[in-house]
């Protein structure tokens, strides 16, 4: 027979535990961060490496899987680094349009607020001492990333050479009545992941082409680039939308005369995210993750918090596989309802007195 323990014993119990497993992940982020992604690129060149291993061997297929990511990879990246040194031969001119810009906005903090211009560089040089320990940690995190790119292809040919063996022990470590629940969460986790990373990209490219688009019929300097990266950061739920949208908004501000650029950018980005969250969003990304708006804000910023800017790309799809798992266990649905965005008409509360009014 079961013991149910009372409330007050068993919330700090939970709290425990989830403060034990965030301490875990904060401590083991540089092993956890690159076996994440290998984990998310491994699912997602799965079904190419199981038609590759229909003609030739498995870590030949694997092997092929591999290079052919890495093809289109290094393909996009020498599309991005000509547009980089396309934005250093530009380099000057926005320094020059930057420092006049300064100078403008000192003046006018002056004449506004009364702070003068040895108190403003006062106050700039100050800050600028107190963020040394900042750059610090944005030089580990560099150095971090090259690690990353190293482990990354290693963690996704030993996960696609020993899954039989993962699946294997997830199978045997539960006992034999919750096989089958089993394996329909990992049938679905593994559909849903697929589907969910295949239609982002889809997504990402044909947003990419529409900022980059935009940006060069408005004459925006490094549309390309510009255009790319606000596609990119246009990945993290409704944080990322607004630093892509500030992006060639500043280097508008940098390289253009006036406002009436900055404002045409302002309402072609709204034009194309507004396309994006109707038309592109519900009909190419998978319908099987469906997370609500509150809960993917906080939950991009939490895996910021924890683990910086990979966690905020990292954050939805391990959201969207713990749903799953909940909308699978019965003590856990109440949790995968709460992620979802299904949102009832009525609260339990209404329910019951309309309930007890009928009766």
């Amino acid at each position: 027979m079961q013991k149910d323990y009372p409330f007050y014993i068993k919330v700090p119990i939970i709290l425990l535990g989830i403060v034990i497993a965030v301490f875990i992940l904060s401590v083991l982020r540089d092993i956890l961060v690159p076996l994440a992604f290998a984990g998310l690129i491994a699912i997602l060149l799965n079904p190419l490496s199981n038609r590759l291993e229909r003609k030739v061997p498995k870590i030949i297929a694997i092997i092929i899987s591999m290079l052919i990511a890495i093809i289109v990879l290094a393909g996009v990246l020498y599309l991005l680094s000509s547009q980089v040194t396309h934005f250093f031969d530009d380099l000057d001119a926005i320094k020059h349009k930057l420092s006049t810009l300064l100078h403008d906005l000192q003046i006018w903090v002056q004449k506004s607020f009364g702070f003068s211009a040895s108190k403003q560089t006062k106050m700039i040089t100050e800050a600028a001492n107190s963020s040394k320990g900042m750059i610090g940690q944005t030089l580990t995190g560099v150095m971090g990333i090259l690690s990353v790119i190293f482990l990354i292809p290693v963690y996704v040919f030993l996960l696609m050479l020993y899954k039989t063996l993962i699946l294997n022990f997830l199978y045997e470590v539960f006992s034999e009545e919750n096989q089958t629940k089993v394996a329909e969460i990992l049938s679905e986790t593994k559909g849903a992941i697929q589907s969910y990373i295949v239609g982002l990209l889809i997504e990402t490219s044909i947003v990419a082409v529409l900022n980059s688009a935009a940006l060069l019929i408005l004459g925006v300097q490094n549309a390309i680039l510009i255009g790319v990266i606000g596609a990119i950061l246009n990945l993290l739920p409704y944080i990322g939308g607004i630093i892509a949208i500030a992006l060639p908004v500043l280097m508008a501000t940098l390289t253009t005369d006036g406002f009436t650029t900055q404002l045409l950018i302002i309402a072609a980005y709204a034009f194309i995210q507004f396309l994006d969250n109707n038309i592109l969003v519900p009909r190419i990304v998978s319908s099987k993750v469906q997370i609500n708006a509150l809960i993917s804000i906080v939950i991009v910023l939490l895996g910021a918090a924890l683990w910086g800017v990979p966690g905020m790309f990292l954050s939805i799809p391990v959201i969207a596989v713990l749903k799953i798992i909940f909308d699978r266990i019965n003590g856990l649905k109440p949790w995968g309802k709460l992620l979802g965005d299904n949102v009832p008409t009525e609260h339990m509360g209404q329910l019951k007195r309309f309930t007890k009014r009928k009766k």
